[in-house]
């Protein structure tokens, strides 16, 4: 896959090369999906004064592109520096929520997707392929943002 519409999809499959930075730091992409996680934080702050339904269409779009990206990286493997995934989910994770509970989606996004405990979460995995890359983290995802969500309705 040395093609450039190969390199692209590298490229993004890598959260825009954050899935690299462990590898070239320590040589091993352990970790390497917290660094994915790490840069929805910044694209859900940079989003949330744009409303929930732009939230919504940047989370379909990044899934869809995910998708694609990942297909063509993966070879049917899930790579540790392939982090779209990650970004997707812990996107998903912190959809609308601010302060504290945004923290805690975050959290429980990451949780769930590392240790694979909760419901749904290694089923969605095993789709295989592209689709179990995807779908894993946005499971954790729903997780995270279920939490958030009651952690900001309490907090209201």
């Amino acid at each position: 896959m040395t093609s450039k519409s190969g390199k692209i999809r590298r490229f993004i499959a890598a959260g825009l090369g954050v899935g690299w930075i462990p590898g070239r730091i320590r040589g091993s992409d352990e970790g390497a999906g917290t660094f994915g996680a790490a840069l929805a934080i910044p694209m859900a702050l940079a989003t949330q004064p744009l409303g929930v339904a732009v939230q919504v269409a940047v989370l379909i779009g990044v899934s869809i592109v995910g998708l694609w990206a990942a297909g063509a990286a993966a070879d049917g493997e899930d790579p540790g520096w392939i982090v779209i995934d990650e970004v997707a989910g812990a996107f998903l994770g912190v959809l609308s929520l601010t302060g504290w509970p945004f923290i805690i989606g975050w959290i429980v996004a990451r949780v769930g997707d590392i240790t694979k405990r909760f419901p749904l979460v290694k089923k969605a995995e095993n789709l295989g392929g592209p689709v179990g890359i995807m779908a894993d983290d946005l499971v954790a995802g729903v997780w995270g943002l279920a939490a958030g969500s009651v952690a900001q309705f309490l907090m209201t």
